[in-house]
Order: structure tokens, then sequence, then C-alpha cells
């Protein structure tokens, strides 16, 4: 009986020690984090990912269309800015994720034959679209903008915004053009700089 109550003791301190250890990754998620989100989105390459598989690296985010011929180009050239003017040690620190507002014609081979056109860096870069719902959701978790107009086309602020390695928002900038905004740049060094666990 001794022996029995001992195991049991035993298997209770095992069980207790693994849910210290081994915390589930909705545990690891801040409240505050976009990788809150759980909706599912496909890249250039069809393949499937949670934004939450994109944890332990500081991101650039956006969201744009493909056909876009105004601001959209801007948006992209402006993440290009940013990564050009970081050493390449940062550059290779650093995750670029566009996410589209157009699911149903932005296709992973319309994303990837845009990365292919803008000489994007795959190793880098990602191209995402996702469902109509989850365009308004992550909208919504990252303070971007938008309207779809009667002709397809969409109204949306411009935007890139920085995410520290839990997913949560450090800066954000609408100052677009090749030449990065000196400020929002200087938060994303800051950010490369520190350790993953303390990116805030």
């Amino acid at each position: 009986m001794r022996f029995l109550t001992f195991l049991l003791l035993l298997l209770s301190v095992f069980a207790a020690a693994q849910d210290l250890t081994a915390p589930t990754s909705k545990q690891t998620i801040p409240a505050d984090s976009v990788y809150q989100l759980n909706d599912k989105f496909t890249d250039q390459n069809a393949k499937d990912f949670k934004l939450a598989s994109r944890s332990g690296q500081v991101q650039l985010v956006a969201m744009f269309y493909s056909s876009c011929q105004y601001a959209c180009p801007l948006i992209i050239d402006s993440a290009k800015g940013v990564e050009h003017a970081l050493t390449p040690a940062m550059q290779g620190k650093l995750a670029l994720l566009l996410i589209s507002f157009d699911p149903k014609r932005d296709t992973s081979e319309v994303l990837a034959a845009l990365a292919a056109k803008r000489k994007l860096d795959l190793s880098h870069w990602t191209l995402a679209h996702t469902q109509a719902s989850s365009v308004r959701k992550v909208a919504a978790l990252l303070g971007v903008r938008y309207r779809e107009l009667a002709n397809g086309e969409f109204n949306h602020s411009s935007q890139l915004i920085l995410l520290d390695a839990q997913g949560r928002v450090l800066a954000r900038t609408e100052k677009m053009g090749g030449v990065p905004d000196p400020e929002f740049l200087q938060a994303v060094e800051k950010a490369l700089k520190l350790p993953a666990n303390l990116s805030r």
C-alpha cells in the first residue's frame, strides 16, 4: 500500500514537472501577439502555414494585392528599402511577410510570379494569401484599413509593421519609398540586435 501511494505521488510530481517544462504553444504566445490568430495561410509555393509558425524571428509585415498599380508596388519598394539599409548580418535575421487583400485573384502561382518579377529573395520573403474572413481578422490585428470596391480593387492604408519574435507590434510606418523612414529603420535595427526573447 505504501509503495502504491509512493508511486502515485511520484507520477503526480512528474506530471506537474511536465506541465512546467513543456508549456503548450498557446501558453507561450503573448495575449497581444498577432500569432494568436490560428487561421490558415498559404504561401507562394502553395505551402500552408499558420502565423505562429513564424515565431522566433523579427519580421516586417505588410498587406497588399498583386494587381494594385500604385500603392502596393511602393509598399514592396519600402520593405526592400529597409532590407537593403541593414547590414548583411541583420538582413539574415529579418523575415518579410506580404499578405494579400485579394484571395480571389492572388493564388500561389500569381504570388510566385510577382516574387520573381520583383526579384524577392524567398529565403527571407513570404507572399501569402488566405480566405476573405481571415484577411479581415489579420488586418484588424495589424491595424490595417481596407475596403473592397465594386470593381474588385481595394482602398487600403499603406503600412510597414514591425513584429517582434513573439508576434507583437513594435513599430509601424506609413512613410513609403525606397529611402526608409529613419525612425522605423532605427526600430528595426534595435529589434534585430536583441535576443529573440527580449525583442520587445
